[in-house]
């Protein structure tokens, strides 16, 4: 019986989720007016215009590319991604792809029990923890550079992507935390009692009662910290060598102060930035909605 006790909260969490979805589709923001639409077209051309124009340049060729003005009407090639493979950008891409993936699941597994204990079960002083953990993001990156790479040294962990993952893990741990507790905070809970005294437990409930409600929330943070830990530069290219080495550490191999390099940092800014918008594309119909989980309504 206890097994199959979660079942009508379930039932329950599914029609609140796809109630929650018909309002958002059918009832939700008003219509903008025809100004303001062109006024948002307007936008979302200027924010992608960068993006169109580096992938364009990607197919040139270097002296295309470095002209003053620019030729966006010139022969199109594919010989700088050629290029790229040849200098093998897998390793950079599978290096940034471990680190970011499984920071990304310790994140959540760390950060979703965390957030369940600071807003669906509050502990005592619950705002001193919250803080505690805002507090850690206070001090910057770079002053912390020197101590972590005496630790990392001494233990014998420079150029490892676990060494990555453990930092990327910390840094976006805190924001998680604060992210998932909003998202939350949404959960009716009276479908959470409903399910205790049905007999559900802990892992059950957050598995088959919390997970579905918060899936968008979930989805959203698991999409910001991703792309944290994809973009950053710092802590790799001064922790690693040739072994795990990222992304952004190959892009600024192509950068130099002799001869052209435009249209192959192009390209390879294009190949590095495709992972963060297929993740996006694909989620962002549970982006929007997570996005405006926590929101003051």
């Amino acid at each position: 019986m206890t097994h199959a006790a979660p079942a009508a909260p379930a039932a329950a969490i599914r029609k609140l989720i796809r109630r929650r979805d018909q309002q958002a589709e059918h009832g939700g923001a008003p219509r903008l007016s025809p100004l303001w639409t062109f006024i948002a077209w307007l936008a979302t051309l200027a924010f992608f215009a960068p993006v169109a124009w580096m992938v364009l340049t990607s197919f040139h060729q270097e002296a295309d590319a470095a002209t003053n003005p620019p030729t966006p009407l010139a022969a199109l090639t594919t010989d700088q991604y050629q290029l790229l493979f040849s200098r093998d950008i897998t390793p950079f891409l599978l290096n940034s792809a471990m680190a970011s993936v499984i920071s990304t699941l310790l994140v959540l597994a760390l950060a979703v029990p965390t957030a369940y204990a600071l807003s669906i079960k509050p502990v005592a002083k619950w705002t001193d923890v919250m803080f505690f953990f805002l507090s850690t993001k206070f001090l910057p990156a770079i002053a912390a550079l020197l101590p972590i790479y005496m630790i990392v040294k001494e233990a014998g962990m420079l150029d490892n992507v676990w060494t990555l993952i453990v930092l990327y893990t910390a840094m976006n741990l805190p924001i998680a935390i604060w992210m998932m507790r909003s998202f939350l905070a949404e959960v009716p809970k009276e479908i959470l009692e409903a399910a205790e005294v049905d007999g559900a437990g802990l892992l059950t409930v957050l598995w088959r009662i919390v997970a579905p409600v918060a899936m968008p929330g979930l989805a959203a943070t698991s999409l910001i910290c991703f792309i944290f830990s994809w973009n950053e530069f710092m802590f790799a290219v001064n922790l690693t060598a040739t072994q795990a080495s990222t992304a952004p550490v190959f892009l600024v191999g192509f950068i130099t102060n002799e001869g052209l390099f435009l249209a192959r940092l192009c390209a390879a800014a294009t190949l590095v930035s495709l992972p963060v918008l297929i993740a996006g594309f694909a989620a962002q119909d549970k982006l929007v909605r997570g996005l405006s989980l926590g929101a003051v309504k």
